[in-house]
């Protein structure tokens, strides 16, 4: 099904918040489909939080146009839009048990008490915390507090779930665990998920397409590979994941052309300088002035005869080259993996 086809859930339309002379949220244009998982990506500061709470009714717009599922939800209460929110400190209930919390908005609504208790205990097995209904939040893990949250936000069927750095208090391993976990029930429940994070990984991981934010603008919106493999500007090149950035005259002799370019440092290889160069690669030569190993991969700094520096990055399938700091090496990448962005961004 073509995005031209697919319904649209959360739709944007110049939507600015400025807080005094700070623009939060400048100029927004953001359409988000029925069932996938979208990401907002940026730095603090760049708006995407600020983005969210728009869309949940916790912020109203200076200007502009908010529509969930068609309907214009500007001055309309967080109450009487149909979305829900967890957040990263998960605001549960310390004084009522895991069942209580994740059942309490059903009771809010006077819900019948044996519809609620069998609706509770669907979470607690779409979560997988079967069992779990007793215990108090102060029993459970980060990721069990966090899926407790997860179930609560869940429990009233909204069309769009916002989170907001929900994973940011767990430590890595849980982190990387719980950011499977969370594709998996979006997958399986088929809503709306609109995740604010700051973690590149964590959107590349689970994101069907990401915004990156940055200066309360949106800088480019795509998939994971479009984001990762052709940034369009500067600031994605930087901000997601690692860039060789070349422009003018040594872009000139190390591409062919004065624009302004990006290039992955694992694009590139490193060889013997006197290594034949195959049809349709780029070369530099130049040494190794900086060598730091990372474990599964090795990340070298060479400075090339023409002054610049290139970062490249090779994973250790055998042993890293720890001792090669000061040798002269030949850098090659294929042409291909030049991508042109823009220079002023």
């Amino acid at each position: 099904m073509t995005s031209t086809t697919r319904t649209v859930a959360v739709k944007l339309s110049e939507v600015c918040r400025f807080f005094g002379d700070v623009k939060a949220v400048d100029h927004v244009n953001l359409e988000l489909f029925d069932g996938e998982f979208f990401s907002l990506l940026g730095p603090s500061g760049s708006g995407k939080t600020t983005c969210l709470r728009l869309i949940a009714g916790f912020e109203q717009p200076t200007s502009g146009s908010i529509q969930l599922h068609g309907v214009e939800v500007s001055g309309v209460p967080p109450y009487d839009r149909d979305v829900n929110t967890v957040f990263q400190d998960y605001a549960l209930f310390p004084h009522m048990n895991v069942g209580q919390n994740i059942g309490y908005g059903l009771m809010v609504k006077n819900v019948p008490k044996a519809e609620r208790e069998t609706r509770v205990q669907d979470m607690l097995d779409l979560v997988r915390l079967p069992g779990m209904a007793n215990r108090k939040p102060s029993q459970l893990s980060g990721g069990q507090r966090q899926r407790v949250a997860l179930a609560r936000a869940l429990i009233n069927h909204p069309r769009v779930l916002l989170l907001d750095e929900p994973l940011g208090a767990l430590d890595l391993k849980l982190r990387q665990e719980m950011q499977i976990e969370l594709k998996s029930i979006q997958q399986r429940i088929g809503i709306t998920f609109v995740f604010v994070t700051h973690d590149q990984e964590e959107a590349l991981t689970m994101s069907d397409r990401i915004a990156v934010f940055n200066l309360g603008k949106i800088e480019q919106i795509g998939t994971p590979s479009e984001i990762y493999e052709r940034p369009t500007t500067r600031f994605v090149a930087g901000f997601v994941g690692t860039s060789n950035i070349l422009s003018g005259k040594i872009a000139e002799i190390l591409t062919g052309s004065p624009g302004t370019f990006a290039i992955r440092p694992e694009k590139i290889r490193i060889v013997d300088v006197g290594a034949p160069l195959a049809d349709g690669m780029c070369s530099a030569e130049g040494k190794i002035r900086d060598v730091i190993y990372l474990g599964m991969h090795t990340r070298y700094l060479v400075e090339l005869e023409g002054g610049a520096d290139l970062t490249v990055v090779e994973q250790n399938l055998e042993t890293s080259a720890v001792n090669a700091r000061g040798s002269r090496v030949k850098l090659v990448w294929h042409t291909s993996s030049n991508r042109p962005i823009s220079a002023g961004a």
